[in-house]
């Protein structure tokens, strides 16, 4: 059975995994997570465990980060904060309409990667120069979707919570406006759309529930039968598993997907029919005589046996 820790770059950053090996860190210890420029610090979020799943080819921790370590890192802190003002401010000297969201800097070699968003294509030649200047080392500039932003500099999302896109999602799945008719929302631009201004996320994780309930349930405006009588189906509560049904009598009734299922239905009157229990014999009248007992019950065996 493997074990596996998270830990994470950031305070509120994504979570990466990775096998603990050799080591037994606690939550809030710095440790060395491999990267492709080299291990770096990170921080512990949560202990090493054992796991049933098979989770082979994680990164396994190069070890516990000790005072040169976190020296450095302290160091790649500082340097990456200084770049960002330096590319903030020329930008703004070039005039050019870009935003910087982050700067990430590689210990190994000293270079750093400067992303930015923008509406369109940027001519970011001369930036280049002048940033290579002023921090007198190797940079690049990278362009970010709206998405990636998001992911980037992170944020609280609709619900309260750290964007899912900042902590725990490893890729973008594609979400349709759809999604969102399924689910019965309101297509108001303000409640489905997420911190980055596309549609949230989280409206692909109950989509497969939604579809599932829809094709087993009547749809809205069909005839459905209830345990209080017929009716017309008005409205699906998902969340519950429920269908709220218009009666023809009068009045509405919220039944359960499972009771007003046709399929359901007939598999139950089906079974039902062929699993009845056998029937009771028929209670003895008072002019019945009673059966014999004792002595009388085993005069009349002797006289069944006689040829």
């Amino acid at each position: 059975m493997p074990m596996m820790c998270a830990v994470a770059f950031s305070p509120r950053g994504r979570l990466y995994y990775a096998d603990p090996g050799s080591c037994t860190p606690r939550v809030g210890d710095r440790v060395l997570m491999p990267t492709d420029d080299g291990p770096e610090v990170a921080t512990c979020v949560w202990a090493p465990q054992w796991v049933s799943d098979d989770v082979g080819g994680l990164p396994e921790l190069a070890g516990m980060a000790g005072e040169e370590d976190l020296r450095r890192a302290e160091l790649s802190r500082r340097r990456r904060a200084r770049a960002r003002v330096a590319a903030r401010r020329l930008a703004r000297e070039h005039d050019l309409p870009m935003k910087i969201v982050g700067v990430d800097h590689m210990p190994e070699s000293g270079g750093y990667t400067i992303f930015f968003t923008a509406e369109g294509r940027v001519d970011f030649r001369e930036l280049v120069r002048d940033l290579n200047r002023t921090l007198a080392a190797r940079v690049r500039l990278r362009q970010l979707s709206a998405r990636d932003s998001a992911r980037i500099q992170g944020g609280i999302g609709a619900c309260g919570r750290d964007l899912c896109c900042a902590t725990f999602l490893t890729d973008f799945e594609p979400v349709s406006l759809r999604m969102a008719r399924d689910q019965h929302l309101a297509l108001n631009p303000m409640r489905i759309s997420g911190a980055c201004g596309r549609l949230m996320c989280c409206l692909r994780y109950e989509h497969p529930l939604y579809e599932e309930f829809t094709r087993t349930a009547p749809a809205v405006g069909e005839q459905a039968c209830t345990p209080q009588g017929e009716g017309r189906v008005v409205r699906h509560d998902v969340p519950r598993e429920e269908v709220v049904v218009a009666l023809d009598d009068g009045g509405r009734v919220s039944c359960s997907r499972a009771s007003v299922c046709s399929a359901r239905q007939a598999h139950d009157a089906a079974y039902s029919s062929t699993s009845t229990p056998p029937s009771a014999p028929p209670p003895a009248t008072p002019d019945d005589p009673p059966p014999p007992t004792g002595a009388a019950a085993r005069h009349r065996s002797r006289e069944r046996r006689r040829p």
